[in-house]
């Protein structure tokens, strides 16, 4: 008997996902519950498990897309397993089927064994002249993925180091000449890649909340000299008590759910001819991940403590990094906090993440002079910029949202009394 291994539902708007690696071998004895793949969709990836015991047999290639519901592969379960056994003795049935497995598992090199690597990274690094042993794998147990070998292969200090490198990995390029300044000609050379399927669904949500929005950006200032003064102080004292850093990230987060309560359009969103107004604070906070940006959510913000939003945070950036966000830890926020700061950004305007009404940039955190009580003083000071929804938010209380989050960041007693 065959039992068909099927892509299953993750997601109400998941149409389509890609098959990342497989864990376990073609032809290769599974037991039911054991891993044997590994899926990965535009908002997270999962693994999934074998129903049944029996022997596997892929019917996808690593890296193709295939529809939700579509078969991946089939398992021959272990009664059609037995039928294929030579014809023993009772008692000496189980053994044979144990040497069967045995048998299937030590195909396997025993270089491979100690090294997990997905074939398609494995015939990557091959062609490029890497050692396996010199990649560290991110892929389960530790296991060498696709994007592993790629960055392996994209450390190497120059194309012209590893001729031909880029043509042998598959991916197309064309060399161009020009002439310098002395005459002579210099190599120019070019590449292409697939995009992956997050990259296509960010580019494809980015463009639609450009075109179907009316956004706009209002932008102020905020003095972080109090913040600053509160984690010098108490740093070390948070640390030893909550076992977790005192972060900005948490004071904005408080300052923004009590501005929202403040301001209830903007925690809204439009659906057909309705406003939706949500009575809870679904936080999405913006992470930066090797595969692209990922936004998971952090659930009633607005009843979390300082240490509770800094340890919610932690997890989640480390999940988003390890590939490893549940689709309900990546849907439903209300409002959305995006660090550019952290790269350098000194100034931007963030893209509503849609069906959202706004989202809340922050920026780098520079010294500059400012003029209090008529003298110019050095303050650290950072630029907040607010992209809103035209159609749902109207400027004053866009900008009267903004100011808010400003006077409680400047001010931080203010969240903690909540006035």
């Amino acid at each position: 008997m065959k039992y068909k291994l099927k892509v299953p539902e993750v997601g109400e708007s998941i149409t389509e996902v890609t098959l990342a690696q497989w864990l376990k071998r073609d032809g290769e004895y599974v037991n039911a519950e054991t891993l044997v793949c590994e899926i990965e969709s535009d908002k997270a990836s999962f693994e999934l498990p074998a129903e049944q015991g029996g022997i596997l047999k892929t019917l996808i290639e690593e890296g193709e897309n295939v529809a939700v519901g579509a078969t991946i592969a089939e398992i021959e379960t272990d009664g059609a397993v037995e039928k294929k056994l030579e014809k023993v003795e009772p008692s000496q049935e189980e053994e044979q089927k144990k040497e069967y497995v045995e048998r299937m598992k030590t195909e396997e090199p025993d270089r491979e064994k100690k090294i997990k690597i997905t074939p398609v990274a494995k015939n990557m690094l091959k062609k490029a002249g890497i050692n396996p042993e010199d990649v560290k794998g991110t892929g389960q147990s530790g296991t060498i993925t696709k994007e592993d070998a790629q960055k392996a292969i994209e450390t190497i200090k120059s194309p012209e180091q590893q001729p031909g490198l880029i043509e042998e990995i598959e991916l197309k390029s064309e060399e161009i000449t020009a002439p310098t300044e002395t005459g002579e000609t210099a190599a120019r050379k070019t590449s292409r890649k697939k995009m992956s399927t997050l990259r296509k669904t960010i580019s494809k949500r980015l463009v639609a909340a450009k075109n179907a929005t009316a956004m706009l950006t209002t932008f102020n200032e905020v003095d972080m000299s109090s913040i600053i003064e509160i984690r010098k102080k108490y740093k070390e004292i948070f640390q030893n008590k909550y076992e977790i850093n005192l972060g900005f990230m948490s004071f904005f987060t408080r300052a923004v759910c009590q501005a929202l309560q403040e301001f209830p359009d903007i925690n809204a969103q439009i659906d057909g001819d309705d406003f939706i107004y949500h009575h809870y604070y679904d936080i999405a906070i913006a992470v930066s991940t090797p595969r692209g940006l990922v936004v998971p959510v952090i659930r009633n913000a607005e009843s979390l403590k300082l240490h509770e939003i800094e340890k919610r945070i932690a997890l989640l950036a480390e999940k988003a990094r390890e590939n490893k966000l549940s689709i309900d830890e990546m849907t439903g926020g209300t409002f959305t906090i995006t660090n550019g700061g952290v790269f350098g950004s000194l100034l931007a305007t963030p893209i509503i993440n849609s069906p959202q009404s706004a989202i809340l940039g922050m920026h780098k955190i520079l010294e500059r002079p400012v003029a209090i009580n008529g003298e110019v003083v050095i303050r650290p000071m950072m630029y907040l910029a607010l992209s809103y929804d035209h159609r749902i938010v109207d400027g004053r209380e866009s900008v009267s949202f903004l100011v808010r989050v400003k006077e409680m960041l400047e001010d931080p007693n203010r969240l903690l009394l909540e006035v």
